[in-house]
């Protein structure tokens, strides 16, 4: 209709609870059509309750090959693709004692389950000639500040982040940003007690979801300023 203003639509994976939750919490409060992907859809549909605005949950595990695909073919295209699921931060580890499990985990989440959904969903955001893809990394995943720690989790985001850079030069002039954002330590379940309010870390994420036409891409981020990879 002449003169309607676009509504935007965004998908969040992970999102029942801590980042990927706020992160929907406020968009919905901008009045955009918002997907909950979560695991478990009863968890999904009851975070959804809880922060009300136009939050439909959606079932979506990242670690199924297909579940993407399935996805996109039913809720049609987005307009923003927030990669938030993760798994596995394995303080408990080192490389050497590794278990092998843990890190397959942590790459079919972190990495593929990241990699999947773009391949869902930024054909359609490039055909369009406009997109947001935003993935949730970690300074664990920085090459620059990477030491002993936590492998699995610190080399699945160390992917990620690269990931971030190949999509970034295939999507280069097509309007679609993709970009890494670092939301730091946050008080979630995975990071614990002591880190920074959810909020701060949804603000870094909707940082990259706000950035303009001519903003940057395939940049690693945290509130808005870049982190050395």
């Amino acid at each position: 209709m002449a003169g309607e203003v676009m509504r935007r639509v965004a998908l969040v994976t992970g999102a029942n609870r801590g980042i990927g939750l706020e992160v929907c919490r406020r968009l919905g409060a901008r009045g955009w059509r918002v997907f909950l992907g979560a695991r478990d859809y009863e968890k999904g549909a009851a975070a959804a309750r809880r922060i009300g605005g136009d939050v439909s949950p959606v079932a979506l595990d990242v670690d199924n090959p297909e579940a993407p695909f399935g996805l996109a073919a039913a809720i049609g295209p987005v307009d923003v693709l927030i990669n938030n699921a993760g798994v596995h931060y394995d303080t408990g580890q080192t490389a050497l004692g590794a278990d092998w499990r843990i890190v397959r985990e942590a790459f079919e989440t972190n990495l593929f389950g990241a990699w999947r959904m773009a391949q869902a969903f930024a054909p359609e955001m490039r055909a369009r000639g406009w997109g947001r893809i935003v993935n949730v990394s970690s300074g664990a995943g920085s090459l620059a500040e990477m030491g002993a720690g936590t492998p699995a989790y610190a080399t699945s985001k160390a992917a990620l982040n690269a990931l971030t850079r190949v999509l970034a030069g295939e999507l280069s002039g097509s309007g679609v940003l993709v970009n890494a954002v670092c939301p730091g330590w946050v008080a979630t379940d995975m990071g614990g007690a002591g880190g920074r309010p959810v909020a701060e870390g949804a603000a870094s994420v909707l940082w990259a979801v706000d950035l303009p036409g001519d903003g940057p891409t395939g940049g690693f981020f945290r509130d808005g300023r870049p982190v050395a990879w």
